[in-house]
């Protein structure tokens, strides 16, 4: 009997590896080189074609979009974003975005001055008439007038997105008072995050002391990636699960 019963047990780490190939089984390359390099991904039952700019770090696709874009997809009955105000802080080549939008949320997407052309040139290419909403893509960088571009009183977001934020560089702080200054009473946070060296490990310890943090998939033994769902602690209610319909 114990036998039986270990051999319907499905192995964790078998999960995971499904997972993570169902999830990079999303990309595809053209089968003819143009003009133009692009890379083709699937979701929504649409092809999306994004330019990659190597020259500009944030202009690069990491597997982390593709995690969080699987997960959204996947889950949309339970984190329906139809109608939804929704954020991606670094959004980079636009991935999450265009998903995000082709699932019919309100996107504001940001990034960084330099990311900018490459980032509005995705996004328009990707969702130009397949959208119920026009995506805005502005610039921000993370604790610069963030309360004066993005006032609280008037800017109340269902959905902070984030993929691959948190990495070696000088601005984890501000980041963190991002997330802060975005993540209202009702706001949750959809972070993937790629594991590399410390400072990621300590931005984690330290982002649980604002906010409540569930993991959602653990994929570190494949991709190096875990992908979480937050909400701020000094919520009045600590289950949020009800809100994400």
């Amino acid at each position: 009997m114990e036998t039986q019963q270990s051999q319907t047990m499905e192995d964790p780490k078998t999960k995971e590896e499904e997972l993570a190939k169902a999830i990079m089984a999303r990309s595809f390359h053209p089968s003819v080189i143009g003009s133009e390099a692009w890379e083709g991904y699937v979701f929504s039952g649409l092809e999306i074609r994004i330019k990659e700019s190597t020259d500009v770090y944030g202009a690069v696709l990491w597997p982390s979009a593709m995690v969080l874009c699987h997960f959204l997809e996947t889950n949309r009955d339970k984190y329906n974003l139809t109608d939804k105000n929704v954020i991606e802080l670094g959004a980079g080549t636009g991935l999450v975005t265009i998903v995000s939008s082709l699932l019919g949320a309100k996107v504001t997407s940001t990034d960084l001055p330099d990311v900018m052309g490459n980032l509005r040139y995705n996004v328009m290419r990707n969702t130009k008439d397949r959208c119920k909403y026009i995506p805005l893509v502005t610039e921000l960088t993370w604790g610069q007038e963030v309360e004066q571009r993005f006032p609280r009183a008037t800017h109340c977001f269902d959905y902070i997105l984030a993929a691959d934020v948190v990495y070696a560089h000088p601005y984890l702080d501000e980041l963190m008072d991002t997330f802060d200054h975005l993540c209202q009473e009702n706001t949750q946070i959809l972070w993937a995050m790629r594991f590399r060296l410390d400072p990621e490990n300590s931005f984690v310890d330290r982002f649980r002391q604002r906010f409540h943090l569930e993991e959602l998939y653990d994929l570190r033994t494949s991709l190096s990636i875990k992908l979480y769902r937050a909400w701020r602690k000094d919520k009045t209610s600590t289950d949020q699960g009800e809100a994400a319909a």
